[in-house]
């Protein structure tokens, strides 16, 4: 027989799911546009959904184990250029360059979601991907946040006994 649960547990439940999906979704997507979203849902009909996301897939599924961060990006940008959600797209594109994604496996990612879905919503999604990439790096201009790209350096170059 299934579980019984009071009102206050599942209420519980809900809120505890909420809290995990808010941090996540501050974390993925940035708290000036997660207070944003949540401001702009003005009534209940509007917070219903808002509270879906975050409680569904930002605290259920987004805070699993198992998967990094970057690769749920990776499987949302390939999932949302496939419908032609260039809104959302550009918000995980973003979220992705968060997570620690590069421009060449975000290109790469829509080559392969392209290939597969069709070129138009391909096309689409390098416009809606392009545009995402230059806002988010200009926002961590605008924050302080920019870095010069990595640099590799070899093995051998690492251990040249010179400097040791």
């Amino acid at each position: 027989m299934p579980a019984q649960y009071t009102e206050e547990e599942v209420k519980k439940a809900r809120e505890v799911l909420f809290n995990e999906g808010i941090k996540m979704r501050y974390q993925v997507a940035g708290k000036e546009y997660v207070d944003t979203s949540l401001k702009n849902a003005k009534g209940s009909f509007a917070m219903a959904m808002q509270e879906y996301v975050t409680e569904s897939c930002w605290g259920s599924i987004w805070t699993r184990p198992g998967l990094e961060l970057k690769t749920r990006s990776f499987l949302n940008i390939v999932m949302l250029c496939c419908q032609n959600r260039g809104t959302e797209l550009a918000t995980h594109v973003k979220g992705a360059m968060t997570n620690g994604a590069t421009e060449d496996e975000i290109r790469e990612v829509l080559l392969q979601a392209a290939c597969y879905c069709g070129m138009p919503a391909g096309i689409e999604g390098f416009r809606v991907a392009a545009q995402a990439i230059e806002e988010w790096k200009a926002k961590q201009v605008n924050d302080g946040h920019a870095i010069d790209p990595h640099t590799d350096v070899d093995l051998s170059a690492r251990l040249n006994a010179d400097d040791v």
